[in-house]
């Protein structure tokens, strides 16, 4: 075992668990009380065994005091069974006379006239056997000396004290199992509650806890869980409610203004009139997303098209100026047009905002009969290493903006039935790669996103470009490129 680690543990236990906190508490405690209660009681009990062992002492040194004092109230009566010692003293301490079980103890050594070598001796040993004595006057005989042995209080004494400690080792060890073994029932239910709360998706369901039969402090608490999840779901529902009011009344301005761009950039052909109404085009595509956030989820629907990369490239040029375009766009590519550019758009967006005026974007598409990759790349700070994945969830932000734009785009790639990623690449900046499935895979028998399609792609006539009549190389002013990248870095 490595040293320190079962303090460690301990430390771990006391700061994560509720149940170790309570036992040991409760442990603490019991060995306190135990303590106290038991050293009381072994005390008086020893007290008790002591203060009769000296009265048993006393009687039998007096009554043998008594019988030399008055002689004649012991005629007739049987002489009582003696034990110990016992020795008849003069006034000087010399010995008159000495119990046979004395005699035979220490042998010829105590003979009359010579001075008792045990009257004064504290403490008092014959023959390696502990002794207690006690002294009386006699009368005109002298002194009375009696000595008992010790041994029983002593064992005694001694076996009381060895069962305290044992109850003190033992008890604070049986205290802990059955504090931890109750503990964990009487807890069961919190803990049950922790994991199911651990498991609430607050984008779903706000489903209450289950509550116990006991109406405990565990009860109340998640009483207080369950109205505190319907207080959130209440304000959730205002929330979506104002969201989608507030989209409702921005889609209908939308619409009209985007009709009437396209009808005039139909007439004028002029390219303000043809951004703006691209412009229009993209806040559209938000409110819509927004509409589907407020109804709970985020669910697009794919109008699937067979488009040649050029016109995908064209699109992105016009919404995201200053991009260098790498990679094979030659190909074709099987999506949905307009959400695959609402996608890259966001990224590149995102990507011309965090490389500045000064830094450069690059997008890379590399093709495999497997999938389509867009890899977009930027000079600029990094993600944010602290955000990690999170970056991708809804109002999930690094730079200051929404935190929509990264969660619109992996929502598209993953309907597309690919993936978004990002890192931050070794040379520095960021780093996006969206992934689609390549066109390949709409011909297969067992039912692909291009099964019921019809191609688009160059032997089949021209292919759909952008909306309202635009195409790749339509050119768009300067001054109003930077508006068509709303959307920051999530």
């Amino acid at each position: 075992m490595t040293p320190g680690a079962g303090l460690y543990s301990a430390r771990v236990a006391w700061r994560h668990s509720l149940r170790f906190r309570l036992a040991l508490v409760y442990t603490l405690a019991t060995l306190v009380i135990v303590t106290v209660i038991g050293v009381g009681m072994v005390l008086y009990l020893l007290g008790q065994m002591d203060r009769q062992f000296q009265q048993r002492l006393n009687e039998r040194a007096e009554v043998i005091a008594e019988g030399f004092k008055n002689p004649q109230t012991n005629l007739g009566k049987p002489a009582q069974p003696t034990s110990g010692y016992t020795a008849i003293l003069d006034l000087s301490g010399n010995i008159q006379a000495v119990s046979p079980a004395l005699q035979v103890a220490n042998g010829p050594q105590l003979t009359r006239g010579q001075p008792f070598p045990y009257l004064n001796r504290r403490p008092l040993e014959i023959q390696g056997i502990p002794m207690r004595a006690a002294v009386r006057r006699a009368g005109d005989f002298g002194t009375v000396w009696v000595a008992l042995s010790e041994e029983d209080v002593r064992a005694a004494r001694t076996s009381a004290l060895s069962a305290l400690l044992l109850a003190l080792a033992v008890t604070p060890l049986l205290m802990l199992l059955l504090g931890w073994w109750g503990g964990r029932r009487a807890l069961a239910g919190l803990g049950q509650a922790a994991d199911l709360a651990d498991r609430i998706d607050p984008t779903r369901s706000l489903a209450t806890l289950p509550l116990p039969r006991r109406e405990d402090e565990v009860h109340r608490l998640l009483a207080a869980i369950n109205r505190l999840l319907v207080r959130i779901e209440a304000g959730q529902a205002r929330e979506k409610q104002l969201l989608g009011q507030i989209v409702h009344e921005l889609g209908a301005p939308l619409t009209v203004l985007r009709a009437s761009l396209s009808r005039a950039g139909d007439r004028t052909g002029d390219p303000e009139v043809l951004r703006a109404a691209l412009v229009a085009d993209e806040l559209t595509f938000t409110t819509q997303d927004l509409m589907q956030m407020a109804r709970g989820q985020l669910e697009m629907k794919l109008a699937w098209h067979y488009i040649p990369a050029r016109t995908l490239q064209g699109r992105l040029d016009r919404l995201v100026p200053g991009t260098t375009f790498e990679g094979d766009w030659e190909a074709g590519i099987l999506c949905d047009p307009d959400r695959l550019t609402q996608a890259l758009r966001n990224l590149l967006a995102n990507a011309r905002r965090a490389a500045g005026p000064q830094g450069s974007v690059t997008l890379t598409l590399a093709e495999t009969p497997e999938e389509v990759r867009f890899t977009v790349r930027d000079t600029g700070p990094g993600l944010p290493t602290e955000l990690g994945e999170r970056i991708f969830d809804p109002f999930v932000s690094g730079s200051g903006s929404s935190g929509l734009g990264l969660s619109v785009s992996r929502q598209i790639a993953v309907m597309h039935g690919g993936s978004l990623s990002g890192s931050n690449p070794p040379g520095g900046g960021a780093q996006f790669v969206l992934t689609v499935p390549g066109a390949a895979l709409g011909d297969e028998d067992d039912g692909g996103p291009g099964d019921d399609l019809e191609d688009d792609g160059p032997g089949d006539g021209p292919p759909p470009g952008p909306p309202h009549g635009r195409t790749p190389d339509d050119p768009l002013p300067e001054e109003s490129r930077e508006a068509a990248s709303p959307t920051l870095r999530g």
